[in-house]
C-alpha cells in the first residue's frame, strides 16, 4: 500500500502532501527494482500507476495546502488589530509586577473585583493566544511545504517518464504472449481503404489476417456492469449523448490526464491497433467471441495484432504534455477538471451492433 495514514491525511492538507510525497519515493524504489522483475511489463505497469497516483495526490495535496493557507493569511489579516491588542493585553500581564496588576483605584475590594475578572478573563486570552501560535505555526509549515514541493515534483515526473519509456521498450520485447493469429499488413490497410465507417471495419476485421483466426472459448459476460474503466478518467459523455457540435455517438467519452496510461480491462485478443478513419490511434480489443472493445483518442498504442493480452495489460498512451510545476501548483484550475485535457472514446460492439458500454463498465466513480 502506498497510502499511509489515509483517514488523518483526509483533514490535514500538509500530511496529504506529505503522504503524496512518500508516494512517489515508493514509485521511485518500484522503477529501480523494475530492472530486475522477472515480467517487466508488469513491474512497470505497477510502476507507472503508482507514479500517476503519487503525481494526482501531490497535486491534490498541495492544492488544498495552498488553499488553506490562502484561508489562515485572509483570517489572520482580517484580525490584525484584535491580534495586536491580544498580544498587548498578554505582554502586560506578563511584564507587570503583582503590586501594580492588584492596584486598583477603589481600593482593596476593587483590587478584588479585579484580580478575580483578571483570573477568569486571563484563560481565554490565553488560549486565544494558543490558537493564534497554532495558525502562525501552521502558515509557516504550509509555506515551507509548497516550496519544497517543487523538488519532489521535479523527480516525480522525470520518473515517470522514465518509467513510460522503459515499459514500451519491455512490451515491444515482449515474446511470451499467445497469438491468435497473425496480421497481413496489405490486407489490414486494403480494408482501412474500403470502408469509410467503424461498423464496416469492425465487421471486416476477420480479413486482416494472414491466415485463419483460432477459436476463442471465452465468455466473461458475468463481467458485465462491473469491468474497471481503461482509464483514470472522468465521465464526460454517455451514450448516445450529443456533443458540442450536435453529433451522437453510442459510446462513452471520458476526460483524462495528459499521458495517462490505457489498460485492457479484461483478458482479451488485440484486434488491431493503429490510426483508424477520423479516429486517431486506436485498439480493438475482443473479451470474447462476438465481443469488440473499441478504444480511440490514444497517441501511443502497445502491442501487436493477434496477441491474447491478460487484464490489466497496458494497450497505449493518451496524448497531450505533462504539465509544468507552475500548473500544477496552480489554484486556478482547481477542481474544474481543466487537468483532464484528453479524451478517450470508447465503444463496446456485440455482433454487428454497439451497445451502451455502462452495461459493461463501472462509471459511478472516478476511474
Amino acid at each position: 500500500m502506498f497510502w499511509i495514514g489515509a483517514a488523518h491525511a483526509q483533514t490535514d492538507p500538509a500530511e496529504a502532501a506529505r503522504q503524496a510525497g512518500l508516494r512517489l519515493e515508493q514509485a521511485a524504489v518500484a522503477l529501480s527494482e523494475a530492472e530486475g522483475a522477472r515480467d517487466r511489463v508488469r513491474a512497470l505497469t505497477v510502476t507507472v500507476k503508482a507514479y500517476e497516483k503519487g503525481l494526482a495526490a501531490m497535486r491534490d495535496g498541495l492544492r488544498k495546502a495552498a488553499w488553506r493557507e490562502a484561508q489562515l493569511t485572509v483570517r489572520l489579516r482580517a484580525r490584525e488589530e484584535e491580534i495586536a491588542q491580544l498580544l498587548g493585553v498578554l505582554q502586560t500581564i506578563e511584564t507587570s509586577p503583582p503590586p501594580v496588576l492588584l492596584l486598583h483605584p477603589s481600593g482593596p475590594l476593587g483590587s478584588a473585583r479585579s484580580g478575580m475578572m483578571l483570573a477568569e478573563v486571563t484563560p481565554g486570552l490565553e488560549a486565544q493566544a494558543r490558537k493564534l501560535s497554532h495558525e502562525l505555526q501552521e502558515v509557516q509549515t504550509l509555506r515551507v511545504l509548497q516550496q519544497n514541493a517543487a523538488e519532489t515534483l521535479e523527480q516525480g515526473l522525470a520518473g515517470v517518464q522514465v518509467a513510460r519509456a522503459e515499459l514500451s521498450k519491455a512490451i515491444a520485447d515482449r515474446t511470451d504472449l499467445p497469438r491468435r493469429f497473425t496480421e497481413d499488413p496489405v490486407r489490414t490497410a486494403i480494408l482501412i481503404s474500403s470502408t469509410e465507417t467503424l461498423d464496416g471495419f469492425a465487421s471486416g476485421l476477420a480479413e486482416i489476417a494472414s491466415g485463419e483466426i483460432s477459436d476463442l472459448d471465452v465468455d466473461v459476460s458475468d463481467l458485465k456492469g462491473s469491468m474497471t474503466l481503461p482509464v483514470q478518467g472522468v465521465l464526460l459523455r454517455r451514450a448516445g449523448e450529443a456533443d458540442a457540435a450536435g453529433v451522437k455517438r453510442p459510446g462513452i467519452l471520458l476526460a483524462t490526464r495528459p499521458r495517462a496510461l490505457v489498460e485492457s480491462p479484461s483478458a482479451a485478443t488485440i484486434r488491431y491497433r493503429g490510426p483508424l478513419l477520423d479516429l486517431g490511434n486506436v485498439v480493438i480489443l475482443e473479451p470474447q467471441p462476438d465481443t469488440l472493445v473499441v478504444l480511440s483518442g490514444l497517441q501511443e498504442v502497445y502491442g501487436e495484432p493477434g496477441q491474447v493480452v491478460p487484464k490489466g495489460t497496458p494497450v497505449g498512451l493518451m496524448g497531450g504534455a505533462a504539465p509544468e510545476i507552475g500548473a500544477i501548483l496552480s489554484l486556478s484550475g482547481d477542481g474544474t477538471g481543466t487537468d483532464r485535457s484528453e479524451t478517450l472514446y470508447i465503444e463496446v460492439r456485440e455482433g454487428d451492433s454497439p451497445v451502451d458500454p455502462e452495461t459493461w463498465f463501472r462509471t459511478d466513480k472516478d476511474g
